[in-house]
């Protein structure tokens, strides 16, 4: 969770955020994205694991063959072949442009396309793009996730949810209002089991809000995108692969929730303590 809140292009519902804060006049790159994330993730990256480790260290601590064993594996697989230089060389070329696209003038899109390159290779065939029926569902649920998002604001629900919103915190001091914003959006999770469609229905209306209480915008549009991210991990529902890890059988749901509240509480106070100076020092508001 950490890590998808840290780049834009580590979740699916990360570009719909993108694009709602575009709608909404913020216009978010994915250097900006990274740069905003760097430090509180960083800082999420060391703690959290050592947190977990205190609160509910493992029965096993020690593999004392797990080098040699990885040693085994690596030598049974051979050398790194043809196609999978090819296919890293560019998977890197795709990366890069991503992440310099904004200074290049190359779209997002234009990079995914120029990635398929990988058809013309041959290392990768239609009937291989064909098989990846995961991507093609992601694919698919986005674009109509997209629509209904721009459909919701046209129609003018999410401008009227967002005077509604922005009513009742009105008066109140914008930093205090966007920490209410940021709590509302992050425990409200607990009714949903997708992170993608939470984003869909309240991370438009949610920003709305925050610029019409004079929030800065680039501070209100990613802390608002990254807790799109950090709540993923607060049910066994909460998210596309939280089930799946749940259903392992080595968490139980009591500690599951018990210990992802109290990660909660962390994840809040780091990324909009720790996120709002790092942002500023930035120069982003």
């Amino acid at each position: 969770m950490i890590t998808a809140a840290m780049f834009m292009t580590a979740m699916a519902g990360n570009p719909l955020a993108q694009t709602l804060a575009k709608s909404n006049g913020v216009t978010i790159s994915w250097m900006d994205w990274f740069l905003g994330a760097l430090v509180p993730g960083l800082v999420s990256l060391i703690v959290v694991p050592w947190l977990i480790y205190k609160l509910y260290p493992p029965e096993i601590k020690a593999t004392p063959n797990a080098k040699a064993w990885a040693k085994d594996q690596l030598a049974q697989m051979g050398p790194i072949s043809l196609p999978e230089k090819i296919m890293a060389v560019i998977f890197i070329c795709a990366l890069i442009l991503w992440i310099t696209g904004s200074f290049l003038g190359i779209d997002a899109t234009l990079a995914a396309f120029l990635a398929l390159a990988l058809l013309l290779t041959g290392v990768l065939s239609w009937q291989d793009v064909l098989a990846e029926s995961g991507a093609w569902n992601t694919l698919t649920w986005f674009s109509v996730l997209v629509m209904m998002a721009g459909s919701l604001s046209s129609l003018g629900f999410i401008p009227w949810l967002s005077k509604v919103i922005g009513n009742s915190l009105s008066g109140l001091n914008w930093f205090l209002a966007l920490v209410l914003l940021i709590g509302a959006l992050f425990y409200s999770h607990y009714l949903f089991a997708s992170s993608t469609a939470h984003i869909t229905a309240m991370y438009g209306a949610f920003l709305a809000v925050a610029l019409s209480l004079k929030v800065p915008p680039m501070l209100a549009a990613l802390l608002l995108a990254y807790f799109g991210n950090l709540m993923s991990s607060t049910t066994h529902y909460a998210s596309g692969p939280a089930p799946v890890l749940f259903g392992s059988g080595y968490v139980p749901q009591n500690k599951w929730w018990s210990l992802n509240f109290i990660l909660g509480i962390f994840y809040l106070v780091v990324w909009i303590g720790l996120g709002s100076v790092w942002l500023k020092v930035l120069g982003m508001w």
